[in-house]
C-alpha cells in the first residue's frame, strides 16, 4: 500500500510540474512549433493504483469534533473469532471534482481483541507516531499478520477536517470480506447496527476498474435496427414566430458572451502557445476546471444554428475555432486542451470529451470539414487507449463520457470499435437489469459518484447500442429509465425533478424549493425522447415530452439574448436558485444553447413514404417522397393562436403520407380538413395520416383543441393546511405572476373547482389571464416569466 501511495504523491508532483513548464513555454515564444513530447502515459495517470470509486449515497462520518487531536473511534463486531489475514481501509472520497479524501486520519491504529472494550488487545497496525499521508483515494492495505479475533477497532489519534470518515471497512480472510453485514459501534454514538462500514461490495466491485471484453458483441453478430423516421438535419426554414426569435437570440447569445480569443484559450495553453492572462470574470469552475467545454458549447450552439440559418460571423468563428483544434492536436490524434495524464482530473474525460465531440459533430454537419477527420483521428486514439480501464469510475461522473463514443459511431466516420469501447469499458450490466426491472433505486440511489440527471445522458448510449447491434437488452434497460424518470422524476410542466447536490430526490419527491429543474436534465430527456420517437414515430407520447420540454424548460430558461439560465424554478423567482450568471459557459448554457440550435429538427421528422409533423411551429420543410420532392410550408402562431395551415408545394402531382400528430393535451377530437373539406377527425394522442396525390396548392387546416388542465401537487413540500395545483395550457405550464411585485403568500382567491371557470383573457396579451376578482395576479406562461415574483405551483 505504502509503495502505491508514494506513487500516487510522486505523480501529483510530476502533473504539477508539467503544468508549469507547458505553461513557461507557452509564454517564452509566440512562433514556438507545438511539439509534444512522448510520455509514458499510464504512469503519467498514477494508474495501476488500487482505488476507490466516488461514492455519495452511503458513508460512515463520525460527529465532529472541536479539534483534529480529539480521539474517535470505530469498531467491527464479527458474531465470533475468526481469522483475520488483512484489513481495507476504503477512504471517503468527494464525489465533487478533484479527488480528494474526506475524515482520513492522521494518526491511527488498528487493533483487534474478543474483547467488546478493548482491555486486552492486539495491535494489528501502528500508524500513531507520524503523521500518515493522506491517502486521496487510494484503499490502503494493510496484511502481512494472521490474527484470531472477533471485534476489529480503528481508532484515530489526530482526525482530518475534525471528523473519522470512512467509506468502508474490509475485514479480509483468504480473500474474502468477512465483515459485511456485520454491527458497527463507535465512541460517540455507541451501537451503530448494520453499518455502511460494512455495507455490501457495490454491483461492480469498489475500485475504478472497469474491463469487460465479454460484453462485446462481435460486429459480425450485429442485426442493426434502423430508425423508422430521420431527424432532418437540413431543409428546414424557420417562419416569424417563437421559434425564430429563440433561435436569433441564441445567435446573439453565442456571439457576444465570450471573444474568440477566449475559446480557444485552453488549447493554446496546452499546446504551449502564448496566451493572455485569464480575465477575473473567467476565472472560475467552467473555464479552469473543464479546460475545452467553452469552445465544445459554442461549437454546439454554432454547428446545430447554422444547419438552418446561414450566419456569416457565427460560422467563421466556428471554422476557427475548428481550425484552431486541428493546428493543437498531437501526432497520434490527440486533441483534448487538457493534457493526457490529466485526463482523470474532475471531469476531463467525461464531461468535457462530451462537449467537445458534440461539439465537433455539429460543425461536421453544418459543412466544416475538418470536423470529422479530427473526430476520427481522436477516437482511433481513444479507442486504444491505456486510460480505458479507469475510465468509467476515476474519472469524475464518468458515465456521462459514453455517449460521445455512441454518437460518433453513427456519424459519417464511425467505426464498430467505438461501439465495442463502450460495451467493454463502459456498459453496466447491473444498471441496465435494474432499469429494465423499474427498480427506483437504478437512478436515486445510483452506487457509484453521484446521482443526477445526468444519468439520462449515460442512458441515451443504451439506445444508440440497440439500433447498432438490436440486442434487446438495450432496448429493455432504456425502456425501463423512460418509465422511470417519466413517473417518478418529472415536475408537471416536465422539467426533471432530480438533480446533483448534497440532497437526495426520492420517487415522487418533486421538491420546489431544491436545485431541480436543470436545463441539462430536460435537454438530454428531449434528445431521449428523440431517439425513441425516431423508433417509434406512430407513438405520440416521446413527441409531447419533447414539446414540454421545449416550452417549458429550454425557451423559459432563456435570458432573452443574454444568456442561458441554470435551474427551471417553479416558484418564487427565476433566479432564486440561478446562483450562476447566464453567461458564463455553464454546463446548461452549453446544452441549452445545443438545443436551441437544433430546434428546427425537433418539427418534423421524415419517413421513406412521407412526413410526420411533430411540432407546431411557423416553417418549410422540404423533403424527397417516392415520386418527387415536395415542400411543406406551416403557418401558424402557436401557442399564442391554434390555427394550423400546411401548404404543399409541388412541380407535379407527389404521392406522399402527411401525417399530423394530435397531442395528448387535446381537448378533444380534432378536426382535420383537405382543401376546405373534413377528411378525418383525430383522437389526442395519435398520429392521423394522409395517404393521397398531393397536388401543388394543396391546404391542410386545422385548429388545435386546447384547453386547461389543472394538476394536483403530490410532492414532499405539501401544505398541510393548503392544496396547490398547476395549471397547464395545452402544452404550455402557466405561471401565477404577481403584477403588484408581492413575492409572500402568493394565494389562488378562488377555490380550485372554480379556477378554471373564473379565468378570462386579458386584452391585448396572448395566453395571459386574469382571476376573476383579483387585481394583484394574472396567470401567464411560464417560458415568458423572467424577474416577476410567481409560482407555478399557487
Amino acid at each position: 500500500m505504502l509503495k502505491d501511495l508514494s506513487l500516487s504523491l510522486n505523480v501529483l508532483k510530476r502533473h504539477l510540474c508539467s503544468l508549469f513548464i507547458i505553461t513557461a513555454l507557452g509564454l517564452l515564444s509566440a512562433t514556438a512549433q507545438i511539439k509534444y513530447v512522448p510520455h509514458d502515459e499510464r504512469s503519467d495517470a498514477g494508474m495501476g493504483v488500487d482505488r476507490i470509486a466516488r461514492f455519495f449515497t452511503a458513508t460512515y462520518e463520525s460527529k465532529a469534533a472541536q479539534k483534529d487531536e480529539e480521539i474517535r473511534w470505530v469498531q467491527l463486531d464479527l458474531g465470533e473469532k475468526k481469522k483475520i489475514d488483512g484489513i481495507k481501509l476504503l477512504p471517503k472520497v468527494s464525489p465533487w471534482g478533484y479527488v480528494q479524501s474526506i475524515g482520513f486520519p492522521a494518526r491511527f491504529k488498528i487493533e483487534m481483541s474478543d474483547d467488546p472494550d478493548f482491555k486486552t488487545a492486539v495491535m494489528y497496525e501502528n500508524r500513531t507516531r507520524e503523521i500518515f499521508q493522506d491517502p486521496y483515494d487510494v484503499i490502503c492495505t494493510f496484511d502481512g499478520k494472521e490474527v484470531n479475533a472477533r471485534y476489529v477497532r480503528l481508532t484515530a489519534l489526530q482526525l482530518r477536517q475534525k471528523r473519522l470518515a470512512m467509506s468502508k471497512i474490509m475485514v479480509m480472510s483468504d480473500g474474502k470480506d468477512i465483515a459485511e453485514g456485520c454491527p458497527a459501534s463507535d465512541s460517540e454514538s455507541g451501537n451503530l447496527g448494520v453499518s455502511v462500514l460494512t455495507r455490501p461490495t457495490r454491483p461492480q466491485g469498489e475500485g475504478v476498474v472497469t474491463n469487460n471484453p465479454g460484453n462485446i458483441i462481435p460486429s459480425d453478430k450485429w442485426n442493426p435496427v434502423a430508425y423508422k423516421a430521420q431527424a432532418p438535419k437540413g431543409g428546414v426554414q424557420l417562419g416569424d414566430g417563437l421559434f425564430k426569435t429563440t433561435m436569433e437570440n441564441n445567435i446573439t447569445y453565442l456571439l457576444s458572451s465570450f471573444t474568440f480569443d477566449e475559446l480557444v484559450r485552453n488549447f493554446y495553453l496546452k499546446a504551449g502557445r502564448p496566451v493572455k492572462p485569464l480575465e477575473e470574470r473567467l476565472n472560475n469552475f467552467w473555464f479552469v476546471d473543464l479546460p475545452g467545454q467553452e469552445a465544445g458549447r459554442f461549437l454546439m450552439g454554432a454547428g446545430n444554428t447554422l444547419r438552418w440559418m446561414e450566419n456569416a460571423e457565427l460560422r467563421t468563428r466556428m471554422n476557427r475555432i475548428v481550425d484552431v483544434i486541428d493546428e493543437c492536436k498531437e501526432p497520434d490524434g490527440y486533441i483534448m486542451a487538457y493534457p493526457k495524464n490529466k485526463i482523470f482530473a474532475g471531469e476531463y474525460g467525461a464531461y468535457t470529451r462530451s462537449w467537445v465531440t458534440h461539439g465537433l459533430i455539429e460543425a461536421g454537419y453544418a459543412g466544416n470539414t475538418k470536423a470529422f477527420p479530427l473526430l476520427r483521428g481522436f477516437y482511433d486514439w481513444f479507442n486504444t487507449s491505456c486510460y480505458l480501464p479507469e475510465m468509467l469510475r476515476r474519472a469524475g461522473q464518468g458515465s456521462q463520457g459514453i455517449i460521445p463514443s455512441t454518437r460518433m459511431y453513427f456519424t459519417p466516420v464511425g467505426k464498430p470499435k467505438d461501439i465495442e469501447v463502450v460495451q467493454q469499458y463502459f456498459q453496466e450490466n447491473y444498471w441496465m437489469e435494474q432499469m429494465a426491472d423499474r427498480d427506483e433505486k437504478a437512478i436515486w440511489l445510483y452506487p457509484y459518484d453521484r446521482p443526477h440527471n445526468y444519468l439520462l445522458t449515460a442512458i441515451e448510449p443504451y439506445l444508440d447500442l440497440y439500433r447498432a447491434t438490436g440486442a434487446k437488452k438495450y432496448l429493455d434497460a432504456a425502456s425501463g429509465a423512460w418509465d422511470l424518470y417519466h413517473n417518478n422524476w418529472e415536475h408537471v410542466g416536465g422539467s426533471i425533478a432530480i438533480c446533483e447536490g448534497t440532497d437526495l430526490y426520492p420517487p415522487k419527491s418533486y421538491y420546489l424549493h431544491r436545485s431541480t429543474g436543470e436545463l441539462c436534465g430536460s435537454v438530454f430527456w428531449a434528445f431521449l425522447n428523440q431517439r425513441f420517437h425516431l423508433l417509434n414515430p406512430d407513438d405520440e407520447k416521446y413527441v409531447a415530452e419533447i414539446e414540454k420540454s421545449i416550452y417549458n424548460n429550454l425557451i423559459a430558461n432563456q435570458v432573452g439574448d443574454k444568456g442561458i439560465r441554470y435551474h427551471a424554478v417553479l416558484a418564487d423567482h427565476k433566479d432564486v436558485n440561478n446562483r450562476q450568471p447566464f453567461s458564463m459557459s455553464t454546463c446548461c448554457e452549453g446544452q441549452g444553447t445545443r438545443m436551441i440550435g437544433a430546434l428546427p429538427e425537433f418539427i418534423y421528422s421524415v419517413a421513406g413514404d412521407g412526413v410526420y409533423v411533430d411540432l407546431f411551429a411557423s416553417s418549410t420543410i422540404k423533403f424527397p417522397t417516392q415520386t418527387g420532392t415536395m415542400s411543406l410550408k406551416m403557418d401558424t402562431r402557436f401557442p399564442y393562436d391554434q390555427k394550423v395551415l400546411l401548404t404543399v408545394n409541388a412541380d407535379r402531382p407527389v404521392k406522399s403520407k402527411i401525417r399530423i400528430r394530435v397531442p395528448s393535451w387535446a381537448a378533444g377530437e380534432m378536426p382535420v380538413m383537405v382543401n376546405g373539406k373534413k377528411v378525418v377527425k383525430g383522437k389526442p394522442g395519435t398520429y392521423v395520416s394522409l395517404d393521397r396525390n398531393w397536388n401543388n396548392g394543396d391546404v391542410i387546416s386545422f385548429y388545435l383543441p386546447m384547453n386547461f388542465r389543472m394538476t394536483k401537487y403530490e410532492g414532499e413540500e405539501r401544505d398541510p393546511d393548503h392544496e396547490r395545483f398547476a395549471l397547464e395550457y395545452g402544452p404550455v405550464l402557466m405561471a401565477y405572476v404577481s403584477v403588484k411585485g408581492k413575492t409572500e403568500n402568493i394565494k389562488l382567491t378562488v377555490s380550485p373547482e372554480k379556477l378554471i371557470k373564473s379565468l378570462t383573457p386579458a386584452d391585448g396579451k396572448p395566453l395571459h389571464f386574469k382571476v376573476k376578482g383579483n387585481n394583484d395576479f394574472v396567470y401567464m406562461p411560464y417560458f415568458e416569466v423572467q424577474d416577476e415574483s410567481f409560482t407555478c405551483f399557487p
